[in-house]
């Protein structure tokens, strides 16, 4: 028996309708984006007029856009939410991505919903639960190994969609209130202050300094493009790039960039896999995700749970940029500088490296000779420190402008019957259609007419089309500006077909007698409204505390939940008997703030909590 191919999507994020376009024509299978409101990243809103012009877009290429409706909902934004949302079907969204379980009792349109990494989602009996309230498709949380993805696929009959590039949260997602308690900014309500990117002392006991201003709790990102077939294997169907506040450059060149990464697997698995969208994507550039914004990489938990292997996973000297590194620089003239690179620079670049006091610091290239670069100011730059590219003047020109086409293939048949011409076209997406005008003969022509019809069959201008296959009347004198006509109409009628045939999913039925995966909620569940509190009783939840956006906890309630462990970063894992030793307890202090960490080795862990 012949088994059903599993669609494969690339994921990818959109501030706006202009950056959602760009990403489609790029190669994504599908965007994610948010609403007004009530999305997880409140600077990234965008109209539903806006989000309506962006799945008119991308369902021409049987692409998807997802809503991003995932923080959690006070009792009295309830009725506003459900607007909302039947706002967003209206405006031809496939799916919500949510957070709140409140969203499941409003009275909603048959969308579709897909759990959001906000749910925090690292087990088979959470999977299964989620499955069974009628969620279409899982995010999984970043930190889960290969063999925890595997043994997720194997609970549940929906798709599983996980990161494959971009920002790491160093908390769980979902299970981080720092900020809220901090600075009164609610990370699961779009607000986060990202506490985690700020620069801290590492102090013992008694305020000795263990380590002194680095920015320990700021992960480097994530980049799982060398484990893209081991995912597939795992179970990954959706591959999500993280970054709804990334500018356009950034997404074209990532999304172009595991377009073609992840068309390689499919390619070399087609009994098993197919992309999830039609189109063929051409590039005016060479991605490469190095030469984007980027803390340097790290595959994170992805292959194994690391041990204190000398493997980092943090960024601690700097939460910025590190772009692409480029080599040493070997001697510094006042305005010249010589860096040992193979990478070609160009006027315009901009350099950055860490002085002899730790700084980060940058410059901009002049002109470039070579490996000899003229600044337009000198500076105290140290020999053989290491240089990075944070901005590419020749990458970012092509980016700044139109830098792909993505075209749907078709195939044409001409021919003339009973006093009418007809055309027939047949798309990859699965449409067919034929038109015919009338042509009352259909006379012998004196020399082959092929090369011209197939000429005017292919002029296809703006549209979204390309010609893949035609057969014609080489011997036949056809008019060319009733071609011409003909070919108009039948591709209008081609348009139409993928509108009329366009079905979207729609949401699973709730299993009612489903029991949740645990009797207790706690303040870090984020239960923030009646409605979600009723469902989880209706599954047999007992006790549910209220969220800590509704009722501040007391200082025996970790802020923050991470895999990321302090110790092991630094090289002083308790399971190595060879580690550095650091006392216990550890103290994180930023300015007036100061944070317990309490290492759990059992679970490999560690919470963090205000002291």
């Amino acid at each position: 028996m012949k088994t059903k191919l599993r669609e494969i999507e690339l994921l990818a994020p959109a501030r706006n309708a202009d950056i959602a376009i760009e990403a489609i024509i790029h190669g994504a299978d599908a965007v994610y984006m948010g609403p007004s409101c009530f999305g997880a990243r409140s600077s990234a809103g965008n109209a539903t007029s806006d989000i309506a012009r962006v799945a008119e877009f991308a369902h021409q290429y049987g692409a998807r856009v997802y809503a991003t409706v995932n923080t959690i909902i006070y009792d009295n934004e309830l009725a506003r939410v459900e607007r909302l949302i039947h706002d967003l079907y209206k405006a031809g969204v496939d799916a919500l991505i949510v957070q709140d379980m409140g969203i499941l009792r409003l009275d909603l349109p048959p969308i579709a919903l897909h759990a959001s990494t906000q749910c925090d989602l690292r087990t088979p009996e959470k999977a299964r639960f989620l499955q069974s309230l009628g969620f279409s498709q899982l995010v999984m949380a970043r930190e889960l190994t290969l063999h925890e993805i595997k043994a997720i696929h194997n609970a549940v009959d929906v798709p599983l969609e996980a990161f494959v590039h971009g920002a790491l949260c160093v908390s769980y997602s979902g299970r981080c209130q720092v900020s809220q308690c901090l600075k009164g900014r609610s990370a699961n309500r779009g607000e986060c202050a990202q506490i985690c990117r700020l620069a801290y002392d590492l102090e013992d006991a008694h305020g000795n300094k263990l380590v002194v201003d680095k920015h320990l709790l700021s992960l480097k990102d994530f980049m799982a493009q060398p484990s893209l077939a081991h995912m597939l294997d795992s179970g990954v169907s959706s591959f999500k790039i993280e970054g709804r506040l990334k500018d356009m450059a950034y997404v074209k060149n990532v999304v172009a960039y595991y377009r073609q990464e992840l068309d390689k697997v499919i390619a070399a698995h087609p009994d098993l896999y197919r992309r999830s969208s039609r189109g063929k994507t051409e590039y005016a550039f060479t991605p490469d995700v190095s030469r984007s914004f980027n803390r340097s990489f790290t595959t994170y938990f992805l292959q194994q749970r690391r041990p204190a292997n000398g493997h980092t996973m943090a960024s601690i000297d700097t939460p910025k940029s590190l772009g692409q590194p480029l080599g040493r620089i070997t001697s510094v003239h006042g305005k010249h500088v010589r860096i040992d690179t193979r990478v070609p620079l160009h006027n315009g670049d901009g350099i950055s490296f860490f002085d002899k006091k730790g700084n980060y610091c940058g410059f901009r290239i002049n002109r470039v000779q070579g490996q000899d670069l003229f600044l337009k100011e000198s500076g105290d730059i140290p020999r053989m420190a290491m240089a990075y590219r944070t901005s590419d003047k020749s990458l970012d020109d092509v980016l700044s402008r139109p830098s792909a086409t993505r075209r749907i293939d078709v195939d044409a048949r001409l021919w003339w019957s009973h006093g009418k011409l007809c055309l027939a076209l047949a798309d990859e997406r699965g449409n067919r259609v034929v038109h015919s005008l009338v042509m009352e003969r259909a006379d012998p022509a004196k020399t082959s007419q092929e090369a011209r019809q197939l000429d005017v069959l292919a002029k296809l201008g703006n549209t979204i089309y390309q010609l893949s296959r035609a057969q014609v009347m080489g011997g036949v004198f056809i008019p060319s500006s009733l071609l011409a006509q003909l070919r108009r109409e039948t591709f209008a009628m081609l348009d139409r077909a993928q509108r009329l045939t366009l079905k979207r999913p729609v949401r699973r039925p709730e299993d009612k007698a489903a029991q949740c995966y645990t009797s207790t909620l706690y303040c870090a569940d984020n239960v923030a409204n009646k409605l979600a509190a009723q469902l989880y009783r209706d599954h047999g939840v007992k006790e549910i505390e209220p969220a800590i956006e509704l009722a501040m906890p007391g200082r025996d309630v970790p802020v923050m939940h991470t895999r990321y462990c302090l110790r092991r970063e630094l090289g002083a894992c308790r399971r190595d008997v060879k580690a550095r030793q650091l006392p216990d307890p550890l103290f994180l202090r930023s300015g007036n703030t100061l944070l317990r960490v309490e290492c759990d080795c059992k679970a490999c862990e560690m919470h963090i909590f205000i002291s």
